[in-house]
């Protein structure tokens, strides 16, 4: 089967039922990341994903890994991590930071699809306010965090790291909290692997998944943004 070659400059996405199957979910190559091209793709359930000697590829996995804010597994020695509360948990204080900390490579593949290009194009959607962080700090050092793209009430997790033990735990635990509150529907995991299997996520079919975005993706929610007065961009609960 062919894929489809997205036009450079006016990229029209097909139908994402109409992905491959090996790879799963390989639906396009092509087109361009700027961010309305990101966000169209979004809407759809379609998210880039790629190295760097590749040509842009679009993927939507027939099987969606998604996180209700609700089900969130707290393990006895997370929730004694939250309740001892000596770290600090930001909104968009440190977008890019937490990018380039993504960025790097893993001690399990030594690779990253995280390009310079792709950095570019997300922080262009953040400054649009359409793409997120959120901060974890301890004695003032940044040492954990997560960025994604908001599509309504979905979140669309693009990565997190780890500077120390449970630090992106702590990240996805504040963002489920602070979604409980603002209506937050779903965080979407694109993937399925067994730690975010660990944490709560559970594997939906695309259909089930494209049919909750299509409800959800023009529901606004009122994300803190630094500067704008409007919300603490500093997370505080009691766990």
């Amino acid at each position: 089967m062919q894929i489809p070659l997205l036009d450079q400059d006016h990229p029209r996405f097909p139908d994402p039922s109409g992905a491959l199957t090996e790879p799963d979910g390989l639906l396009a190559v092509g087109g361009n990341l700027q961010p309305q091209t990101l966000l169209s793709a979004y809407r759809s359930g379609i998210f880039p994903w790629y190295q760097d000697e590749d040509p842009i590829l679009w993927w939507s996995p027939a099987t969606r890994c998604v996180l209700p804010p609700s089900d969130l597994h707290c393990s006895k020695s997370l929730r004694k991590t939250l309740r001892r509360n000596d770290y600090q948990v930001t909104v968009n204080q440190a977008f890019n930071t937490v990018v380039d900390a993504c960025s790097e490579p893993r001690e399990d593949d030594g690779g990253t699809w995280i390009t310079e290009e792709m950095k570019a194009a997300y922080t262009q959607l953040h400054q649009q306010g359409k793409a997120h962080s959120l901060e974890v700090w301890f004695e003032g050092n940044l040492v954990g965090g997560l960025y994604g793209v908001a599509v309504g009430s979905i979140f669309c997790g693009e990565s997190m790291f780890s500077r120390r033990a449970s630090a992106s735990k702590i990240a996805l635990a504040h963002l489920c909290r602070w979604g409980l509150d603002a209506g937050l529907k779903l965080i979407d995991c694109q993937l399925v692997n067994p730690h975010l299997i660990s944490l709560g996520a559970i594997s939906i079919d695309r259909s089930i998944f494209i049919e909750q975005l299509s409800k959800s993706r023009d529901k606004g929610l009122n994300w803190p943004l630094p500067g704008t007065g409007q919300q603490t961009t500093e997370l505080q609960f009691n766990w």
